[in-house]
């Protein structure tokens, strides 16, 4: 196998491993644990979080891979990106209101208020530009691990963001200017949402 070929494997594996819905995804327990009075609490919450923001979205848009409606799960071309938004804004949507009506600790709900709002602006700016999913994703999970867990959390996984950010690069995804823009949308409304709400 060339070299070349493993690198492009190595960058399609960091792809999937650190997409949005495999980040928050994994993200969701701990944040549970932290804030939950029980350990059955927690995993109700993140199961309910997991359900409706990260598994819901993701078999939509397999779906719309399978019937030939999108290209690929990372939607790279961009004019197919909408559809996916739309229902990812849909369950997030549901996500946060189950998660309040059922007395969830504040910070879950807050987070499907950030995969909420991150998306709507990340669907706003496809409209017309080719911004990096996965630069927000994982610049605002870094951050809000930062923000809830202590700094140094944060820093001991910010090398994460420059891995994902090579592995987009490599596979020619994004260029530069939409993956730090990307990256600065998602931490810049982790914080936000995080500190200010």
């Amino acid at each position: 196998m060339r070299t070349d070929s493993r690198a492009w494997a190595l960058a399609g594996l960091i792809s999937d491993l650190l997409s949005p819905p495999v980040v928050w995804g994994v993200l969701a327990f701990p944040i549970a644990f932290s804030q939950a009075e029980s350990a059955d609490q927690a995993i109700l919450w993140a199961a309910i979080y997991v359900a409706l923001v990260c598994l819901a979205p993701v078999l939509y848009i397999v779906w719309m891979v399978r019937t030939g409606r999108i290209t690929d799960l990372h939607m790279r071309v961009r004019s197919q990106r909408l559809k996916p938004f739309i229902v990812s804004m849909a369950f997030t949507t549901l996500a946060w209101w189950v998660l309040r009506a059922l007395g969830a600790p504040p910070v879950l709900p807050k987070l499907a208020l950030y995969g909420l709002i991150e998306t709507l602006l990340l669907a706003l700016v496809s409209l017309v530009w080719q911004i990096s999913v996965h630069g927000a994703s994982i610049a605002g999970a870094v951050l809000v691990i930062g923000l809830l867990f202590g700094s140094v959390y944060g820093l001991i996984l910010l090398p994460l963001v420059g891995v994902v950010a090579w592995a987009r690069l490599y596979l020619k995804r994004h260029t530069p200017p939409q993956i730090v823009a990307g990256g600065l949308l998602g931490a810049a409304l982790a914080w936000v949402i995080f500190c200010a709400l």
